[in-house]
């Protein structure tokens, strides 16, 4: 019995020294661009900017293609099922996409600093977490499923279905919230582009199996949506599975080692810092959400043709809001290792790039959608008087979303430093306090109808950039963090 407890003991030790030994032989580190004062911030920047674009893009296309396939191959009601159960398996993802986003604050810092030690601390701390945050809510989610479903007022003719499908994307959370945070990871040291490949993955598996499973092809069952959610955990999974044999292989800085697997204990500090910046982000997603929720109730009452503008010009915007989403990202990756490697002085340089790229992409893209809008929204619309209605509204909001962008990158380098609060606290306020009250104000009060909701957008965007840069200036720079431009 004691040979075998000296046995496991030396084991134990010699797969900890060979972890080490992994770690001290990892070639990952800091773009030696962003770090040299004598080179432009914009080219280390934009080499990470694309391959994340690409990313989300590649998140949307995955949905679009999935909702062509039902609503194509199965009709409409399967589509009415998905469509209803994916607002409530965002509303679960916010928790988990916050805690990334914290997670990739620390990791940034660690790494710019070049503290080992602590990135795996972080790691295994983020991945325990969200493991089992996601076990929690699968079992919640599968459990009450009926009940959250029929909270959303879900019909009757779909109630089964939609069980079902919800249920199976439930079961599967563990697994997903691993993989999201696990791309968190990655772009916190400044990777976006294994992430990217990765996504390429399993949208591409998703959209070949999807229609197998779903129709019944090659010999399958036809699963319906089930196949669909099936299509989705299981491309999910087989991506997660390849990235973890992938990042051992190469062993990369952010490889799980055995030492994962031993206990559930996870590193106090690091969590509480974790929850601290993470848990606000996914509020304010949350509550984003829903203040679209309500923007559609408004926009319902003017009728199917108001309704079906909206989808069409929300189909586009989606796509033209990503460079802007995606330069928040990144301004606050790479301020985070500014910060870490305590290269304080190219913050400045850092903000001042991430406004100027986000202006130059947000010309050129409204440019191209304003110049050629009639072809783009045709391949939505059909009705003249639709496509003239969602025309004229494109026209209405789109160019503010320069303005939105300019606002993501000043909250990005705040975020940079691990300040959440308030720049969360002023995105709230500029969708609660100014773009769902003044769309019901303009639209119904003021007597603009459907002119006055989509006015709302331009005057919440305005507020945000205001309010965030005034904290940023007279707040952020000046008293919490003013070492942090001492130099510049």
């Amino acid at each position: 019995m004691e040979e075998t407890k000296e046995t496991i003991a030396v084991m134990e030790k010699k797969a900890e020294v060979d972890s080490d030994h992994d770690w001290e032989h990892q070639q990952q580190e800091i773009d030696p661009d962003l770090l040299d004062s004598e080179k432009p911030i914009w080219k280390p920047l934009i080499f990470f900017l694309l391959p994340l674009i690409g990313s989300n893009v590649l998140q949307s296309l995955g949905g679009t293609v999935s909702s062509i396939i039902v609503g194509q191959g199965l009709g409409e009601s399967s589509l009415a099922t998905i469509n209803i159960v994916m607002p409530l398996i965002f509303f679960l993802h916010s928790f988990v996409i916050g805690i990334g986003g914290a997670s990739s604050v620390l990791i940034g810092q660690a790494f710019g600093a070049n503290d080992r030690e602590r990135i795996r601390s972080i790691v295994h701390t983020s991945l325990k977490f969200s493991f089992f945050l996601g076990f929690v809510l699968s079992i919640f989610g599968v459990t009450f499923a009926p009940n959250l479903l029929s909270l959303m007022q879900t019909p009757a003719s779909i109630m089964h279905e939609a069980t079902q499908f919800a249920r199976i994307i439930f079961a599967s959370l563990p697994l997903t919230f691993v993989y999201i945070i696990y791309t968190t990871f990655l772009r916190g040291t400044g990777d976006s582009k294994t992430p990217f490949y990765f996504l390429l993955i399993s949208t591409s598996i998703n959209i070949l199996i999807a229609p197998i499973f779903a129709l019944g092809l090659l010999g399958f069952p036809a699963l319906s949506v089930n196949g669909i959610a099936l299509a989705i955990v299981l491309s999910n999974a087989l991506t997660l599975l390849i990235l973890f044999i992938y990042l051992r292989r190469v062993q990369h800085l952010l490889a799980a080692n055995s030492s994962l697997f031993r206990s559930f204990k996870m590193d106090g500090k690091i969590l509480k810092l974790m929850i601290g910046i993470g848990l606000p982000t996914g509020i304010q997603m949350i509550l984003i959400s829903l203040s679209q929720v309500a923007v559609v109730h408004l926009v319902n009452a003017y009728g199917i043709r108001a309704t079906a503008a909206y989808g069409a010009v929300i189909q586009i915007v989606t796509y033209v809001q990503m460079p802007a989403l995606s330069l928040g990202m990144a301004v606050g990756i790479f301020g985070s290792q500014l910060i870490g490697a305590k290269r304080n002085e190219r913050l400045k340089e850092l903000i001042q790039t991430g406004v100027w790229m986000n202006y130059l992409m947000g010309l050129l893209l409204v440019g191209i959608v304003y110049l050629f809008s009639h072809s783009i929204l045709s391949l939505f619309l059909v009705e003249p008087a639709t496509l003239q209605l969602a025309e004229h509204i494109l026209f209405l909001v789109l160019w503010s979303y320069m303005l939105f962008g300019n606002s993501m990158v000043l909250s990005g380098i705040m975020r940079s430093s691990g300040t959440v609060f308030w720049p969360t606290v002023i995105g709230i306020a500029s969708v609660w306090g100014v773009q769902v009250p003044m769309a019901y104000l303009l639209s119904a009060t003021a007597n603009l109808g459907l002119i006055g909701i989509w006015l709302a957008y331009p005057l919440s965007f305005s507020f945000s950039l205001v309010a965030q840069y005034l904290y940023y200036r007279f707040r952020w720079k000046t008293k919490q963090h003013r070492d942090l431009f001492a130099n510049s």
